[in-house]
């Protein structure tokens, strides 16, 4: 798998929440749910290359799953990575505007 097609598949989704609202509009930044193995700088690239927008930096956090309870069985969610994309100053993605 050539470099290209590895970046379209590191963002996975927009991660949606009152956090990532406020953070969006306070610091101008976007949060991503993102491949576990994804690095820092493949994070950054992929957000350019996707939303053609400038990337100021990228901080992520490891999330873990929450353990849950079916009935008696007890089980576990899957962990996963969250992405704070800053973004350089007048850049922004809109997520509402289909193309």
């Amino acid at each position: 798998m050539n470099n290209q097609e590895r970046l379209m598949k590191i963002l996975l989704a927009p991660h949606l929440s009152e956090k990532a609202n406020r953070v969006a509009e306070r610091y101008n930044q976007v949060v991503f749910k993102v491949l576990c193995d994804a690095t820092k700088p493949e994070i950054k690239d992929a957000v350019e290359l996707m939303f053609n927008v400038k990337v100021q930096s990228v901080t992520v956090a490891n999330v873990k799953g929450k353990r849950k309870r079916f009935g008696a069985i007890y089980g576990q969610r899957s962990d996963w990575k969250k992405a704070y994309v800053s973004l350089e100053s007048g850049q922004e993605i809109d997520f509402l505007v289909a193309e």
